[in-house]
């Protein structure tokens, strides 16, 4: 009898064991997953920026290069030997493990969204706009200060400055104007307005980061400043002219990537994409969940804005190179028709879904729910279906369309 007992409680044991084994490979294996969703999800040029900074971070570290003053943005080696490509060599080089980590981390939402919504190729042309003003900020305020009548300072001349962090703080101006939010969280402490949302960062980082460059983030912010208020504007071109060179040969091989979206062949979209709500809860910064602060982030079209004054600012939406679907089938599918051509039964299957779910629910929030997630750069029909799954739910909507980039 007590053998008996001694050889049940041993199976349990073991049965234990085996399902606690089980529960850890099924978590350990759900960690990679859900990294690579979160990768997978990531933009053509914000992901290939992350790569590029993290290699080069990389390769001093294993070379044992330190000698960044070589390569940063120096104020006095600009003017004087006008080594201009210090402008662009600065911002990819990191001085520490954290350093790079944290400026990539905090990249990752925010240029995410906004390569969604300028599409590719001109989000690659902003950043270059953005990483030239910051140096000519930098450079006039150096000078200024060094130069002054009252008493000179000619310590910002020789500041060496590294680091992508200075277009980061132009993104979170950028993307608090296209938010619309009246009030930002910092770091889930406290509320500021959204206007000093970035000075109040800027104040912050220095406090806890004295080493940091106060100016380089500082122009980092005029520059935002500048994009937002239209300064750029004649620096911008039209969506044609993006979408002309996407057409051309030598950037076949980007343009083919699933991750690369396209800017968009029509007009200039003349709206200002706004928060759903009022406020904000979170920073995009400070995000630590990345499909929900996105729901966030959806913007809206105005409706009392006329059409033919066009926000060049923000001009066009992405869209995602791959779409078979035309704007007659997006439209019989939106109406819970059946598509004729051919298609695959599932979409067939999924419109009669869709069509029943508008017939159940209120069609205006409905069709505002797809409007903003269609202006991210989410296909209509993808999004309706989305959201008919979801039961109209934003948010899970978007964890449902993340997934289906894979």
């Amino acid at each position: 009898m007590r053998s008996n007992i001694v050889s049940e409680v041993l199976k349990g044991i073991r049965a234990c064991g085996r399902r606690s084994g089980i529960r850890r490979r099924i978590q350990a294996a759900g960690l990679p997953t859900r990294v690579s969703q979160w990768w997978g999800a990531v933009p053509f040029i914000t992901s290939g920026v992350v790569i590029v900074c993290g290699v080069i971070y990389l390769v001093c570290l294993l070379a044992g290069y330190d000698s960044f003053v070589e390569i940063c943005f120096l104020p006095s080696m600009v003017i004087s030997r006008f080594q201009v490509y210090r402008i662009y060599t600065s911002i990819l080089f990191h001085g520490s493990l954290l350093h790079v980590l944290f400026n990539m981390l905090a990249l990752v939402p925010l240029g995410s969204e906004l390569e969604r919504i300028m599409g590719s190729l001109r989000y690659v042309h902003v950043m270059f706009l953005l990483a030239t003003s910051n140096a000519i900020f930098h450079l006039l305020i150096a000078l200024l200060v060094a130069h002054n009548p009252l008493h000179t300072y000619q310590y910002l001349m020789d500041e060496c400055a590294i680091g992508f962090s200075g277009i980061i703080f132009s993104m979170i101006v950028i993307e608090t104007s296209l938010s619309g939010a009246q009030s930002r969280s910092v770091f889930g402490l406290f509320n500021v307005p959204a206007k000093w949302y970035a000075l109040i960062l800027l104040i912050v980082f220095q406090l806890l980061m004295p080493n940091v460059s106060l100016l380089g983030h500082l122009c980092g912010i005029l520059s935002g400043f500048a994009y937002t208020y239209g300064l750029f504007n004649f620096l911008l071109a039209g969506s044609s002219f993006y979408s002309a060179i996407e057409s051309s040969s030598f950037l076949s091989a980007c343009v083919r990537r699933p991750r690369y979206i396209m800017c968009s062949g029509a007009s200039p979209s003349g709206y200002l994409p706004t928060h759903s709500s009022t406020s904000t809860q979170s920073s995009g910064l400070i995000s630590g969940n990345m499909w929900r602060n996105l729901s966030s982030w959806m913007p809206q079209r105005e409706t009392t804005r006329d059409q033919s004054a066009q926000d060049t600012r923000f001009p066009g939406r992405g869209r995602t190179l791959g779409s078979t679907q035309s704007q007659a089938e997006t439209s019989a599918i939106s109406s819970g028709q059946r598509i004729s051509d051919g298609r695959r039964s599932t979409v067939d299957s999924a419109a009669a879904v869709v069509g029943a779910t508008v017939l159940n629910q209120d069609s205006g929030s409905f069709d505002e729910e797809v409007e903003k997630l269609v202006a991210i750069g989410f296909e209509k029909t993808q999004v309706e279906v989305a959201l008919a799954a979801a039961d109209g739910d934003p948010n899970v909507a978007v964890e449902i369309l993340m997934s289906q980039l894979d």
